[in-house]
């Protein structure tokens, strides 16, 4: 099966969708056009060869504070107010598509876009809201941590995730 993942549309359909997640459905489906017209999120969706919403992330920018971070970091930083994040904010995959590797598909598109804008405005980090426990493993697997007061929100240096790609 071919997947494509493109910015949200119109013709994408969205009261199908169900992440098994309700409230994160709920905000795909009521709400993530709003905060795209609102310029709040981007929002981009992976479609299969029949044009099914099968996932979902959305993007916006974010600061960090320096007291968020671990000491190890933040100690290496300059003493600014605010340092430049990317937040995946929401990311999803439909029940039906569990297992196919679409949310490590998303996961990859999301960092690929951050690090292209990245070019053009600076990114330390990439930012995560982990849903819960197991939704945070899953981005630990891929090299995220978590910060030390919240253990749902987590990080990636924008470097790594650079560095890691060249890699690939």
């Amino acid at each position: 099966m071919r997947y494509a993942i493109a910015p949200l549309d119109k013709q994408h359909q969205r009261s199908e969708f169900n992440s098994g997640q309700p409230d994160i459905d709920a905000w795909f489906r009521q709400r993530a056009s709003q905060d795209e017209r609102r310029n709040i999120a981007r929002v981009f969706v992976a479609t299969d060869d029949t044009n099914e919403v099968i996932g979902f992330y959305s993007l916006s920018s974010f600061t960090l504070a320096l007291a968020d971070l671990p000491a190890e970091l933040s100690s290496k930083l300059p003493r600014y107010d605010a340092i430049p994040a990317a937040l995946i904010g929401r990311l999803a995959r439909d029940i039906r598509v569990r297992g196919q590797g679409i949310g490590e598909l998303l996961l990859a598109d999301a960092i690929h876009r951050i690090l292209g804008a990245a070019r053009s405005l600076a990114v330390f980090a990439i930012i995560v809201d982990a849903k819960d426990a197991p939704a945070a493993a899953f981005y630990e697997t891929f090299g995220f941590h978590a910060f030390p007061a919240t253990p749902h929100r987590l990080f990636l240096l924008a470097s790594s995730a650079a560095a890691a790609l060249q890699k690939a």
